[in-house]
C-alpha cells in the first residue's frame, strides 16, 4: 500500500469493505449457504487459477487470457449472491500478479470479483434466473425434472447477470486508473466498456451451461465437461499471445539494431514510444490504437538502418547532399515495415513523422490534416525527447523549457492539440523515462559527462530539418524531433 497514492489506498480499502459487506450474509447465516456446492466451486475456481500460475508441462499461460470467469459465473447462477461472492475469493487471492505491489493487487482482485459476483447474483435472482435455469421445485417437494432449463428465457437473466458482472469489474477498474494513475475521469473508463462486454457474455454462456449440467442428474462431473472447450479457447488465445510476443521481439531487435548503429540515440526510441502513448491516452484513444501509436514511436527511426553509418556518426556539419541522404530515412523505414500487417497505422506514422503542419516538412510536404494523426503524435513526442535528452553537442533541457518551446512552435511545426495533450499529461503524471540519456557507454580514452556534451558530434536530434525548435547545438544543428 505504501507505493499507492493516498486516494488509491482509500479506494482499495473501500472496495475491500464493500466485499466484506457482500460476504457477510454467508458468514453470519451459514445455514442458508449450500456449502457443498460452494466449496466445490471455490476449489474448482482456485484450481483453474493455479493452472494459470503453474500450467501443465511447465508452460506458463501468457497474461491477457483472463481468469476462468465461467466457473465464477456458474457460481452466480447456482448459489445465493453472498455464496457466489465467497467463491471468488480463494481463486483471486491465488491468481498470478506480475506487477507490484503483488499482495495489494491480489486483495484488490478478490474484493473486485466478490463485489461483481454479488451484484451479478442479485441481478440473476431479480429476473427469476434460478427457476428458469433448473433450480425450481414442484408442489410436493423437489421436482426430478426441474433441472431442465427454460430456454430461451433463461438466456435473458444469464446475459443480464454477465453484463452486470462486466460493468462492476469495469467500473472498479476505471476507478483504480483514476486514483492510482491520476487519469482524468473522462478517459479512465475509455475503451474498457467497448472491449469487455463481448468476452463476458461468452463467459456467461459457458457458466450457464455449467450451471445447467451441475443441476442435471449427472451432477458436477458433467459440469466439468464444459471447462474443456473453455480451456481449449484459452490455449488458442495463448497461441495468439505467443505470436504477439514474437512480434514484440522483432520490434525490439529492430530498435536495438538502430541503437547500435547510431550510438547517440540509445533509449531514444523507447522514450518516444512512451511519450507518444501518453499523448494518445490524453486524447482518449482506444487501448488498441494506443498500443499502435506506442509502437510507431518506438519504430519511428528504424529507417536509419538504411543510412550510411558514417553520416550518422559524422563530426561537423552535414553537406546538403548528406542531409538529403539522411532525410530519406522515413521512406527507408516505411519500406522496411511495409509487410508487417499488425503495425497498421504505425506504418504511416513512420513515413510522415517529419512532416510539419505548415507544409514545410518532408518527405512529401504534407500540411495540417493531411498528416496522419499518429504521425502528428510521434512528431511531438520525438521533438520533446530530443530536447530533454543529453546529446553529444548539447545538454538536456529542463522539461518545462522543452514544453514551452513545443507550445511556441504549435501551429507551425506541431499540431497544437498534440502539444496540449503532452503538456497536460506531463503536468499530471510527470516525466519519468526508463532511460534518461542517449550518451554512449564510456570506453577507454573517451570523455564522458559535461565535457563530452560539448563535443561537436551528432545525435539524431542534430539532424532536424526545421530549425524551429532550437537548442544549444553546434552549427547546422537543431533539436526539433530527432533525426531529420
Amino acid at each position: 500500500m505504501r507505493t499507492l497514492p493516498p486516494a488509491a489506498r482509500v479506494y482499495v480499502l473501500c472496495a475491500v469493505a464493500g466485499a466484506l459487506a457482500c460476504l457477510a450474509p454467508a458468514l453470519t447465516a451459514p445455514a442458508a449457504v449450500p456449502w457443498t456446492s460452494t466449496v466445490l466451486l471455490a476449489g474448482l475456481y482456485l484450481a483453474c487459477e493455479l493452472v494459470r500460475v503453474c500450467p501443465p508441462l511447465g508452460r506458463r499461460v501468457p497474461d491477457g487470457i483472463g481468469s476462468f470467469f465461467p466457473v465464477l459465473l456458474a457460481a452466480v447462477f447456482l448459489l445465493p449472491p453472498a455464496a457466489a461472492a465467497l467463491v471468488a475469493v480463494p481463486g483471486a487471492l491465488a491468481g498470478r500478479v506480475e506487477q507490484r505491489p503483488a499482495r495489494v493487487r491480489r486483495v484488490w482482485h478478490a474484493a473486485q470479483q466478490a463485489v461483481a459476483a454479488w451484484a451479478a447474483g442479485h441481478t440473476f435472482d431479480l429476473l427469476r434466473g434460478p427457476a428458469a435455469s433448473g433450480g425450481g421445485a414442484g408442489p410436493a417437494g423437489p421436482d426430478p425434472t426441474a433441472w431442465v432449463a427454460d430456454f430461451p428465457y433463461v438466456m435473458l437473466p444469464a446475459a443480464a447477470a454477465a453484463l452486470v458482472f462486466c460493468l462492476v469489474l469495469t467500473a472498479l477498474d476505471g476507478g483504480v486508473l483514476a486514483t492510482a494513475e491520476r487519469r482524468p475521469a473522462a478517459t479512465a473508463w475509455h475503451g474498457l466498456l467497448t472491449l469487455s462486454p463481448a468476452p463476458h457474455l461468452v463467459h456467461g454462456l459457458a457458466g450457464l451451461m455449467m450451471a445447467v449440467m451441475w443441476r442435471s442428474p449427472y451432477g458436477p462431473p458433467a459440469a466439468l465437461a464444459v471447462l474443456l472447450p473453455v480451456y481449449i479457447s484459452c490455449w488458442v488465445f495463448a497461441q495468439y499471445h505467443r505470436e504477439r510476443a514474437a512480434h514484440q521481439a522483432t520490434i525490439r531487435a529492430l530498435v536495438q539494431a538502430v541503437d547500435i548503429k547510431d550510438r547517440y540515440t540509445r533509449g531514444h526510441s523507447e522514450r518516444v514510444g512512451q511519450a507518444s502513448a501518453m499523448i494518445a491516452r490524453e486524447l482518449g484513444m482506444s487501448e488498441d490504437r494506443l498500443e499502435v501509436v506506442r509502437i510507431a514511436g518506438i519504430l519511428h527511426d528504424v529507417g536509419k538502418l538504411g543510412v550510411p553509418t558514417r553520416l550518422l556518426r559524422k563530426d561537423g556539419p552535414l553537406t546538403p547532399e548528406e542531409r538529403r541522404i539522411i532525410e530519406l530515412h522515413p521512406e527507408y523505414g516505411h519500406e522496411m515495415v511495409r509487410g508487417i500487417g499488425f503495425l497498421g497505422e504505425a506504418r504511416a506514422a513512420i513515413l510522415h513523422h517529419h512532416e510539419r503542419v505548415d507544409g514545410s516538412g518532408y518527405p512529401y510536404g504534407l500540411a495540417g490534416e493531411q498528416i496522419p494523426v499518429l504521425a502528428r503524435v510521434v512528431a511531438v513526442a520525438d521533438a520533446f525527447d530530443a530536447m530533454t535528452s543529453t546529446r553529444s553537442y548539447s545538454r538536456a533541457r529542463p522539461v518545462p523549457v522543452a514544453l514551452a518551446e513545443l507550445e511556441r512552435c504549435a501551429g507551425a511545426q506541431f499540431d497544437p492539440a498534440m502539444v496540449a495533450a503532452l503538456v497536460a499529461a506531463i503536468g499530471r503524471l510527470g516525466w519519468r523515462p526508463a532511460v534518461t540519456a542517449d550518451a554512449p557507454r564510456a570506453v577507454p580514452g573517451q570523455a564522458t559527462g559535461p565535457a563530452a556534451a560539448g563535443h561537436p558530434g551528432r545525435g539524431d536530434g542534430g539532424r532536424s530539418h526545421s530549425g524551429s525548435v532550437r537548442g544549444p547545438a553546434g552549427p547546422g544543428r537543431t533539436t526539433s524531433g530527432g533525426t531529420p
